[in-house]
């Protein structure tokens, strides 16, 4: 699972690491962002954009929105396959946090990826109606936890390659093996805090 995360960083910064141009207003870097508020998010459309998008998708049948897709199910779920499909997009961040059993205790851990400063999130987005507005939400793919992280949580996001993010936003690809492919558990080295 993946129920808060980070970006505390300054949108230049963000923007070289994408080579996006900036469609979000008033940025303001982030350390912990929560499901419903407003994150960036990575998109191509006739140009690679980074933009606000709410955290979670609504649906009739939950009360809450629903902030993560499991990887292994994606392409099952109503919910998640015309997104899987058609509307993919990176979540960019600097960490993400788990909460930790420790002795029956809950200890909050924020999870880094050694050696990146900003890292990318599978995610998928969607449109939804409030009212007579229209919105923009995206949700945060999760995958099995690696053994390094499993101690934590048996779930973790699905962390893109850098190789892999401009395949990922490429809506044209919709070999659902080759995306499917790409969420699999990150096997670099996490600095946990």
């Amino acid at each position: 699972m993946c129920g808060r995360y980070s970006l505390d960083k300054e949108m230049d910064e963000i923007l070289i690491r994408y080579k996006a141009i900036n469609k979000a207003n008033e940025y303001k870097p982030k350390r912990e962002i929560y499901p419903t508020d407003e994150g960036l998010v990575v998109l191509e459309n006739e140009e690679r954009e980074i933009m606000y998008m709410k955290w979670g998708f609504l649906t009739s049948f939950s009360k809450r929105p629903i902030i993560n897709a499991r990887s292994e199910t994606i392409f099952e779920k109503a919910t998640f396959k015309d997104s899987f499909l058609n509307r993919r997009c990176i979540i960019p961040i600097d960490s993400y946090y788990e909460w930790e059993n420790v002795d029956g205790k809950k200890i909050k851990r924020n999870i880094r990826i050694e050696g990146d400063s900003i890292f990318s999130l599978a995610g998928i987005y969607n449109i939804f109606k409030i009212g007579d507005e229209k919105h923009l939400a995206y949700v945060i793919i999760t995958t099995n936890a690696n053994k390094k992280i499993s101690h934590i949580h048996e779930r973790m996001p699905a962390i893109l390659s850098k190789e892999n993010e401009d395949i990922w936003l490429n809506s044209k690809e919709n070999n659902v093996n080759v995306l499917k492919d790409m969420l699999k558990s990150y096997d670099g080295n996490f600095i946990i805090g």
